[in-house]
Order: structure tokens, then C-alpha cells, then sequence
């Protein structure tokens, strides 16, 4: 069975973004085929991908390595976020369907819930789902698709500190999905303005400092079957 470049560069990418791979490391096509299980074609068209998407780089005599990105790079990734997911959020409002609404409402009330609990891993991975749906809803796969690249890129970028009041959060996540149903596309822009802000405050750049390495998943993983990969 062939598998898809696309579930190999996921794969490659999920791996860049968690620190399997450092930054500045040569990506070999014949060893990143033997970790996924799969041949060097769908490799050399996911580098190509992920060079396009600014995770990799082309070095002469080195060939593809991990990106090295730099605090400047990293700062601006946080304003475009700050410019695009409120886009996204008034482009939801005047283009959302009911299906959208009902994950996005959904996903609001688990939000709510777990915050009252206090988990904060499903927090944090409810809301990646929240915005994800919220740019789909957006109607624009351009816009979805960039929003989907800042988000791992800022991920790989930056630890996010949870938010000292979850509720208040998930409160404004609520707001923003009020204002999308009823169509009000000035108010969701705001709120998703405010909330974009307020959540930019809790990153810190991880290659700021030494402090990511001590929980990097090392290299010496054993193979990845990527037949089952999320994409």
C-alpha cells in the first residue's frame, strides 16, 4: 500500500513541532523512510512541503535540514495570528453553517466543563480544535490553510502557559461563537481580537533559552507507522 505524502509530511511535521527532529538537523530522505516506514518518494515530496511551509531548509553540501528559525521570525508569527484569526472570525460570521455552529457550540460547553475540572491537557487541546473549526467556518481554504501553519508553527515556536482563569477563557470562546450564530461579524471580530491578545501574552519562546531540550523526545524513537496518522 502507498502512503500519502501528505500523512508523511504530517508525520514529519507532528515530529519538527514536538522536538523529535532539532532545529538546525539534517532530515536524510533514507533514514526519515526507514523511521515511517515508507519508500523515498513520498519523503522528497514532504520536504518539499515543509521547506514551502517554512519547516525546512535546503543547505548546500547538508541538503534538507529542520529550520532554525529566529525570535524575530517567531514574533512575527504572533502578530499575523493576531491579524488573521480575527479575520477568520468575521469571515465565520457571515459564512458559518449549522454544522459549524454545532461543533463550535460543542466544543464550548467540553471547554466549560473541563475548566470547572481544572484538566488543563484536554484545555489545551479543545481549544486548538475550537479555532481550527472557527477557521473552517471562515468558509476560505486560503485563510483556513494559513491559520492552520501559524498554529504549528507557534506551537513549535513557543510553550504557552495555561491561563491563570481557564473560565474566563472558555467564557470568551462562548462570546465569540454568540456573535458568530447571530451573524455579527464587527462583534465576533472583536471578541476574537481581545482573545487573541490576551492568549499571545502567555508564550514564551522555547529557544530562548536551553530549558526545551530536558523533555525532548530523543531521535532514537523506534519506527513511526504513519498508516494511522492524523491529517
Amino acid at each position: 500500500m502507498r502512503i500519502p505524502a501528505h500523512s508523511v509530511c504530517t508525520a514529519i511535521r507532528d515530529d519538527i513541532v514536538a522536538g523529535v527532529h532539532e532545529r538546525g538537523s539534517r532530515l536524510t530522505e533514507e533514514l526519515l523512510a526507514r523511521r515511517y516506514g515508507v519508500s523515498r518518494v513520498p519523503v522528497r515530496e514532504a520536504l518539499r512541503t515543509l521547506e514551502a511551509e517554512g519547516f525546512v531548509v535546503t543547505r548546500r553540501h547538508a541538503g534538507a535540514c529542520v529550520a532554525e528559525p529566529t525570535e524575530q521570525e517567531g514574533a512575527d508569527l504572533l502578530e499575523m495570528r493576531m491579524l488573521l484569526e480575527p479575520l477568520g472570525a468575521t469571515r465565520a460570521a457571515q459564512r458559518r453553517t449549522e454544522a459549524h455552529l454545532k461543533v463550535l457550540r460543542g466544543l464550548v460547553r467540553l471547554g466549560q466543563e473541563r475548566a470547572r475540572r481544572g484538566n488543563s491537557d484536554d484545555l489545551r487541546s479543545l481549544g486548538g480544535w475550537f479555532h481550527e473549526t472557527l477557521a473552517q467556518a471562515s468558509g476560505s481554504p486560503a485563510l483556513t490553510s494559513l491559520l492552520t501553519q501559524l498554529r504549528h508553527k507557534i506551537a513549535w515556536m513557543y510553550v504557552v502557559d495555561a491561563p491563570a482563569n481557564p473560565a474566563e477563557s472558555w467564557a470568551e470562546h462562548g462570546a465569540i461563537v454568540d456573535a458568530v450564530a447571530r451573524g455579527d461579524a464587527e462583534r465576533a471580530r472583536a471578541i476574537t481580537a481581545l482573545h487573541t491578545e490576551r492568549s499571545g501574552a502567555a508564550h514564551r519562546l522555547r529557544f530562548a533559552s536551553g530549558q526545551d531540550r530536558a523533555d525532548r523526545v530523543r531521535t532514537s524513537q523506534p519506527p513511526v507507522n504513519v498508516t494511522g496518522v492524523r491529517h
